[in-house]
């Protein structure tokens, strides 16, 4: 696996291909994010990830400090995965200037949920997506359904813009107990880790009791009076229509459970889909 930090190196080595697939990250990599790293080797014919810890999508008392910067463990773990080229390029590399030029998604899509309690997050995500699409310039790039208000978000972006680029979409990993994997999860105290899957766990109940038909509202309530009995802070518990995550309509839509909540000073977000 090569290892390169700049634009132009990355470039260099990605002139005799023509079907890049694409995995970026922002490192402290875990066993959810080579599983995309596995789905996207067979889609292209060379495989790039990218480890960039993006201060634009972070808010001023967020952990952009603080987020682990673990580029060798995580080059090794890629490595052994399979990946063909890592792009691991500095702040300074990336913005060579104040990005004031940025990609401001639809306010409908993005200023809710995530977007309501991180306001800005999403401008800051799709800007930088935005540019390393530019540099690696990908066929196919795969992103995690955890983060599924991204996902989408990320999906309209590609869309409007017509870039021609394929969005997969890679199924969530969990640990054995059913919480999803996250880079944040290393913030976790041994007891909160025992606890943390009460969050999976809340929205596979919502899931069950909606295709059971129970009112949307009291499952959403009911979801987040548990959390805090047990001493969570919920931001939201709630069912949204899968094509837009606007507020079900209708009988027969498809829908999705979604869930963000802080548990001591880590916060988590997870969705299971109806």
């Amino acid at each position: 696996m090569h290892i390169v930090h700049t634009i132009a190196e990355l470039r260099e080595r990605l002139s005799s291909f023509r079907r890049p697939a694409f995995v970026p990250t922002m490192g402290n990599l875990h066993e959810g994010h080579i599983a995309l790293v596995h789905q996207a080797k067979p889609l292209g014919d060379v495989t790039v990830a990218s480890v960039f810890v993006n201060r634009l999508q972070f808010l001023p008392h967020e952990d952009f400090d603080t987020y682990p910067r673990t580029l060798q463990d995580d080059a090794q773990k890629l490595q052994a995965a399979g990946c063909d080229l890592l792009f691991a390029p500095n702040e300074r590399e990336m913005y060579p200037q104040p990005q004031t030029f940025k990609v401001v998604p639809d306010a409908a899509l993005a200023d809710i949920l995530e977007g309501q309690f991180r306001p800005g997050f999403f401008t800051g995500v799709s800007t930088v997506v935005m540019k390393l699409l530019q540099c690696v310039q990908p066929h196919v790039a795969v992103f995690g359904k955890k983060d599924y208000q991204q996902l989408m978000v990320l999906r309209q972006m590609v869309r409007q813009f017509a870039l021609p680029i394929e969005m997969v979409a890679a199924e969530t990993q969990r640990a054995a107990d059913g919480l999803a994997l996250s880079s944040r999860n290393g913030y976790l105290t041994a007891s909160e880790r025992q606890e943390a899957v009460q969050l999976s766990l809340a929205l596979a109940r919502m899931a069950e009791q909606v295709r059971a038909g129970e009112t949307t509202g009291d499952i959403e309530q009911a979801a987040i009076d548990v959390l805090r009995r047990r001493g969570w802070q919920p931001d939201y518990m709630t069912v949204r229509r899968r094509a837009d995550l606007r507020a079900p309509a209708g009988a027969g839509e498809p829908l999705i459970a979604l869930g963000a909540a802080r548990l001591g000073r880590t916060r988590l977000i997870d969705n299971m889909e109806v």
